[in-house]
């Protein structure tokens, strides 16, 4: 009987599924892809490079009357300090997915850390104000591109179904290192130079270099293609920088020249909203856009840049108003105000990590409806103790609550915005997603602030209509303080009752703004419960099957 088994000499060929393991082709290897050190490792190291830079965003707010009295600048000279930086950042952050693909991302990563480390430097050297502001427009164009590459590197290092850990680190950056920023700032300016606020960021921009040059690669579907800087698109660039020019100036400027009373506000609001409205036009129809804005074609993607717009306002406007109620209405200086704030700065290091964790288990959909609906509480609870008797342990106490809500809205916002996304548009969807945070931080602070403003003069105008002679309760208030100064205080009688309408009035002009801090709370609180809403229309994603399991448009 011939026997069955295949001669060994004669050679058999080899089948379709063994040619392709052998010899894989560039789709296969793309899938397969993996980094060759552990991705832990690349998150902590593009962490620590956004850490820097989101960390700069806030750190010179405290210091900008030491810096404008070293220059012999004015203070609102000196804002344009913040102002040149954070125009610089907003034009860069979206234009972070376009670069990458002309020069690769790791390398543009790269060239930001130098940028940014070398701009540091020549901040903290300034001799004069001019030169300030020209070194921190390049320390904004350095910074403007760290945020979103860190977040797509850790994006495209992770396997989907784990990007909600990742995320959690960076999520702990971008969130902490805007917290601590006023509190180390104050410390170093006062026990040290203001210029050491720029220069603290040499050491850790040489040790981010060095480890992002060894541990960081491009993935296959990154492809630097140095082809597309001929065929830029410059009325894109120009149209971008004029409307984060005006936006930004339009914000930062607005309270201090009261807003649309000034001709120069009207301007900067006009140029924002024409080139706006251009730049939309023109990037949707370009074939190589600098914004890829047809991304916002997928439902989901476009709901988290809303979301996240939101988040980001809800963010920056409670760690901005939390310190000016301490300082203005309590009297803390900024080193307290800072330190009231810390708690909130730990808070995050353990509910940072669980959330995360959560994103593994849990719909990101379903994690974000339970973030916004603990803001809501957490507002009303805000709204409830900001009074002029807040405690310092009160405070410290309100600040942990109100981070508590933060990671579980920010992590899966940011997880949910990848979901059936196209992975070789990991660049843009960072860019847009950071874009679209940063610009809702700096437009809700805006409204927060003249909300405070406005609120405070309604309910010092109610107030003041009970200070009649028909009120025996005011009467008998000012007769009181009447006789304290002007027997007991030493002031003599006929100062008595200027001294105790003046004290009334003051403590009037007080309560008033102390009022207009809870409404502001209250509408905070509000507008998390639209945000409740809105959470409801996002996809609901498989957590064990990644986050390309449900792509929908």
């Amino acid at each position: 009987m011939p026997d069955s088994q295949p001669n060994p000499q004669l050679p058999v060929a080899p089948s379709a599924a063994s040619r392709t393991m052998q010899n894989p082709s560039p789709e296969a290897a793309a899938v397969r892809w993996k980094p060759r050190v552990n991705p832990w490792l690349i998150a902590m190291t593009v962490a620590l490079a956004a850490f820097m830079e989101v960390l700069d965003t806030s750190i010179a707010n405290v210091a900008l009357p030491h810096i404008a009295g070293s220059l012999g600048a004015s203070i609102n000279e000196g804002t344009w300090v913040l102002t040149s930086y954070l125009v610089a950042n907003a034009i860069v952050l979206p234009m972070g997915g376009w670069i990458s693909t002309v020069m690769g991302r790791r390398n543009f990563f790269l060239l930001c850390i130098i940028i940014f480390t070398v701009s540091s430097f020549l901040c903290g050297a300034a001799p004069t104000l001019p030169i300030l502001l020209l070194c921190r427009i390049l320390q904004g164009i350095g910074g403007g591109g760290m945020q979103p590459m860190a977040q797509a590197i850790m994006a495209d290092s992770f396997e989907p179904q784990k990007r909600g850990q990742a995320f959690a680190l960076y999520g702990l950056v971008a969130v902490l290192a805007p917290s601590i920023g006023p509190t180390l700032g104050g410390w170093i300016t006062d026990n040290f130079s203001w210029r050491w606020i720029f220069f603290i960021n040499i050491p850790v921009g040489i040790l981010a270099f060095i480890l992002v040059s060894r541990l960081v690669e491009d993935p296959p579907w990154i492809k630097a293609d140095p082809s597309q800087l001929r065929r830029m698109d410059y009325l894109g660039f120009g149209l971008l920088t004029l409307s984060m020019g005006g936006l930004q100036i339009m914000l930062d400027k607005g309270e201090e020249n009261d807003w649309f009373a000034s001709p120069f506000i009207c301007l900067c609001a006009v140029i924002f909203v024409g080139s706006i409205l251009a730049l939309v036009w023109w990037e949707w129809r370009h074939k190589a856009p600098l914004i890829n804005l047809k991304l916002f074609r997928y439902k989901n993607f476009a709901i988290c840049c809303a979301l996240m717009a939101l988040v980001g306002g809800v963010l920056n406007s409670s760690t901005v108003m939390m310190p000016q109620f301490m300082q203005q209405l309590l009297g803390w200086t900024a080193t307290t105000s800072g330190l009231a704030l810390t708690a909130g700065g730990f808070t995050l290091v353990i509910v940072m990590p669980l959330a995360g964790y959560a994103t593994g288990k849990v719909a990101a959909r379903y994690l974000a409806i339970l973030g916004f609906t603990l803001f809501v509480f957490t507002y009303r609870y805000a709204a409830a103790v900001t009074t002029l008797n807040m405690t310092f342990s009160s405070a410290s106490w309100l600040r942990v609550i109100q981070m508590v809500p933060l990671p579980f809205c920010f992590i899966s916002i940011t997880t949910a915005a990848y979901i059936g996304m196209p992975r070789e548009q990991s660049n843009q969807v960072a860019g847009l997603i950071n874009f679209v945070r940063n610009i809702g931080g700096s437009i809700l602070i805006a409204i927060t602030n003249a909300q405070v403003t406005s609120r405070a003069a309604w309910h010092q105008q109610h107030l003041q209509n009970t200070m009649t002679s028909a009120s025996s309760e005011f009467q008998r208030h000012a007769q009181a303080l009447s006789g304290y100064f002007g027997s007991g205080g030493g002031f003599g009688g006929p100062n008595g009752g200027p001294m105790a309408m003046a004290a009334i009035y003051n403590q009037l002009n007080m309560q008033a703004q102390a009022q207009g801090y809870q409404d502001v709370y209250m509408e905070l609180s509000w507008m998390s419960c639209g945000l409740i809403v809105l959470a409801f229309l996002l996809n609901k994603n498989k957590p064990n099957a990644g986050a390309g399991a449900s792509a929908m448009h």
